[in-house]
């Protein structure tokens, strides 16, 4: 499942975590707080799960938008982008 997770996280050791978390389990970080990638829905399960264990409820936010394959080809970029191909899992490994 393609998905797209966001966050907006007031204290930094519940961000960093979290963020830390995201990249674990499989997707790219497309900014500071969003990251993009193709998960099996158990594992954007987990990370909703393990996010809602350290946010605060009050003040932060977290978000998990399902998308699929049509309408993320749609997508368009300006500027410095991420790489569609690797979010998408179509490419595993990039060397720089």
């Amino acid at each position: 499942m393609l998905v797209w997770f966001v966050y907006d996280i007031v204290e930094d050791r519940p961000r960093r975590k979290i963020g830390d978390k995201a990249i674990e389990l499989g997707l790219q970080r497309v900014q500071k707080s969003v990251f993009l990638g193709n998960v099996e829905e158990t594992t954007a399960d987990e990370l909703l799960l393990y996010s809602e264990e350290l946010i605060n409820p009050d003040e932060d936010s977290v978000y998990m938008f399902p998308m699929c394959q049509e309408d993320f080809k749609k997508i368009e970029i300006l500027g410095e982008a991420f790489n569609k191909a690797m979010a998408n899992d179509e490419l595993k490994t990039m060397f720089l």
